[in-house]
């Protein structure tokens, strides 16, 4: 079976894990046991990102994703994703210039959104993206409302990522920490809420969430899967 090769622009190592890991166990299921499309994956690490991104450099960072791209079109990439929802802020920077297409995570969260009838969504990710233009962007173009949680709230959540879920340390208080808040969305009349920090996932269970949630870890891999298969 003729598939795409799909590049993976990383940037953590676990919800980039976790993207590969979802395109791999899902593919089986249309292609076969053990088959997938070819993959590759690129990162630079997560501390150079991390110069960009806290010094709203957002030119840098494009620059590092711009460089794992060329990396990965040289190793036959057909197509690119990106599982982290905060460097999608640079994306519009290079998409131009990139040798292969990209899929945007919000994009591919707006869609399923939109297919599942949500109307207004709680957004949680890093401090970056929950207060950043990513997931407006993509969630106006779809019609849908958005919320975030309060400051104090938005903090203890960027700390939870990098200093637990960036490392795979899933500790329950976190966890029921991330359902009061997603509580407190639903009251200001929130219908579902985004995990829209790669990580994230690992840490909220969906049987337990007060919301019902929009994995954008899992949301992307199956989009990045069914362009490979020309699905």
């Amino acid at each position: 079976m003729e598939t795409k090769h799909i590049g993976i622009v990383a940037c953590s190592a676990e919800g980039a894990a976790l993207c590969y890991r979802t395109i791999c166990a899902e593919a089986s299921d249309r292609m076969g046991p053990h088959a997938h499309p070819e993959i590759s994956m690129h990162t630079f690490c997560l501390a150079e990102y991390m110069k960009g991104i806290r010094s709203g450099d957002w030119r840098a960072v494009a620059d590092l994703m711009l460089a794992s791209a060329r990396k990965l079109a040289g190793c036959g990439a057909d197509l690119l994703i990106c599982p982290d929802n905060t460097i999608h802020q640079a994306l519009g920077l290079i998409r131009d210039d990139s040798p292969c297409p990209w899929l945007h995570i919000a994009e591919e969260v707006g869609r399923a959104a939109h297919t599942r009838g949500y109307r207004k969504l709680a957004v949680t990710g890093t401090k970056y993206l929950m207060t950043g233009p990513v997931y407006p962007d993509a969630l106006r173009a779809a019609d849908i409302g958005w919320e975030i949680p309060d400051e104090a709230d938005r903090e203890r959540i960027d700390e939870i990522i990098f200093s637990q879920l960036v490392y795979g340390r899933i500790l329950e208080p976190s966890r029921r920490f991330f359902n009061e808040v997603y509580s407190r969305l639903k009251g200001r009349g929130c219908d579902a809420a985004v995990l829209g920090c790669t990580e994230i996932p690992l840490l909220v269970d969906p049987d337990d969430c007060p919301l019902p949630t929009l994995d954008s870890t899992r949301l992307l891999a199956r989009a990045a899967l069914r362009e490979a298969l020309g699905e």
